[in-house]
């Protein structure tokens, strides 16, 4: 904490949590849809699906955290800043 009482995290972070909490927000999203699909609403829905939204994140998050600079990169070479 500094002196002005600021809480949040260094901005060298921003990378790991920007990948950490979109990879989380749509990976929850698409395994949800996914699973729903597959099974159906119900118990083996609800059972099964926190399996599939970890087991995506797990891959999501690392993907996100090397992708994420390239697609940053390749966006800054079609749109013009502001």
């Amino acid at each position: 904490m500094n002196a002005t009482g600021d809480r949040r995290l260094p901005a060298r972070f921003m990378l790991p949590v920007t990948g950490f909490i979109l990879s989380g927000i749509m990976t929850i999203i698409i395994s949800g849809i996914s699973t729903l699909l597959a099974l159906g609403p119900g118990a083996e829905f609800l059972a099964r699906w926190p399996v599939a939204w970890l087991s995506s994140w797990v891959i999501a998050f690392p993907t996100v955290l090397v992708v994420l600079p390239m697609v940053r990169r390749l966006v800054a070479r079609i749109v013009a800043p502001p």
